[in-house]
């Protein structure tokens, strides 16, 4: 809807029933009283049909119709052995979600008197001096998508090393130029150019897991994994990065950063992605292992650029030492889809690119 936000009705991460009024928009001025008939959802005019009020518990032993149950809930009542025909549904038209789930599980009495499996870990003891951080949204988030994806894919670590020189040689002699146009040439955008080149050459990377077969992805969509501090990190996406110049890249990278961190990014521009990558050397990480976004085939980890004692031919053919910028190359693939040797040949691919840099 177009307008000015008048009034804030929802407070920030409380859950709020499908149909529920979050917010008023308008005309600046306008009255900012809701009438009452906005309290709750109503039904099309001339439908017939009154508004659904929420589904009562269902008597002892009385099985009421489930309606469509999405297959997140399903699993998180696999998972929690929950029955689901005793959950009262608070979305729309009755319909079971995930905090309905998580509320009735909370809530069960005889949680704590039911045996836990061998593998459950220990409730935490909380002593009288320690601190409770709670939980923000999109660390809630985070964690509940980290946990998926760990369940959801057999993760797979390959891990190989690229001399940067010509890289660094190359960006030395550039960054000043894009400068000049406005624009920050940083190593990401070397990383995201090569990533997209490597796809190109191994399609089997940018793909998905379905339960028809492996989905294999026409565009390369990219996604950076961004810190945002405390309030962990988003994954925006360098749409069809594979058809960019360098400097398109970067600059693409330096604004969807700039904007991740000031909150300013649209829902569109952190979701299509089909592969990311995830720089967690910038502290001075080596390598490390990532955890794949899914429902993407891999992600790859770049770690710190180091200047490292290396072997070398010289221009006779012999072995030389020599010092060169050198990175390690972390790469987390799904190994329903990707074996070994292709996982391998495509972080070759990669490496490659990097090294060859003109």
């Amino acid at each position: 809807a177009s307008g000015t936000v008048l009034k804030i009705l929802a407070a920030e991460g409380a859950p709020a029933r499908v149909g529920t009024i979050l917010a008023l928009i308008g005309k600046p001025g306008e009255p900012t009283d809701a009438p009452s008939s906005l309290a709750a959802p109503s039904a099309p005019a001339g439908s017939g049909k009154a508004a659904p009020a929420p589904l009562a518990p269902p008597a002892s032993g009385a099985p009421r119709e489930l309606g469509f149950v999405s297959p997140v809930v399903a699993r998180m009542a696999a998972e929690r052995h929950v029955d689901l025909s005793a959950v009262r549904g608070t979305g729309l038209n009755g319909r079971i979600t995930k905090n309905d789930i998580l509320a009735f599980v909370a809530d069960r009495p005889s949680a704590a008197a039911q045996p836990r499996p061998a593998h459950a870990s220990h409730a935490v003891v909380r002593a009288a001096d320690d601190q409770l951080i709670g939980h923000s949204t999109i660390r809630r988030q985070i964690a509940e998508h980290m946990v998926l994806s760990q369940k959801t894919s057999p993760h797979v670590l390959t891990v190989m090393e690229a001399d940067m020189s010509l890289v660094a040689a190359h960006r030395e002699s550039h960054k000043l130029l894009f400068q000049r146009d406005g624009v920050k040439l940083t190593f990401t955008a070397y990383f995201i150019a090569a990533i997209a080149g490597a796809l190109k050459a191994h399609p089997l990377a940018n793909s998905s897991w379905t339960d028809e077969g492996v989905l294999v992805h026409a565009a390369i969509n990219i996604g950076m994994a961004t810190s945002l501090g405390a309030d962990g990190l988003i994954v925006p996406v360098i749409k069809g990065a594979d058809r960019l110049s360098l400097e398109g890249t970067a600059r693409a990278v330096t604004d969807l950063a700039n904007r991740a961190r000031a909150r300013k990014l649209q829902p569109e521009e952190v979701h299509g992605g089909t592969f990311t990558l995830t720089n967690h050397g910038i502290a001075g990480s080596l390598f490390a292992m990532p955890i794949i976004n899914q429902p993407q085939c891999g992600i790859l980890g770049t770690g710190a650029i180091q200047r490292r004692v290396v072997a070398v031919a010289d221009s006779t053919g012999n072995d030389a030492f020599a010092v060169r910028p050198v990175v390690y190359l972390s790469f987390v693939f799904d190994h329903r889809i990707l074996d070994g040797a292709s996982a391998d040949a495509f972080v070759a691919s990669v490496k490659q690119i990097l090294e060859s840099w003109s």
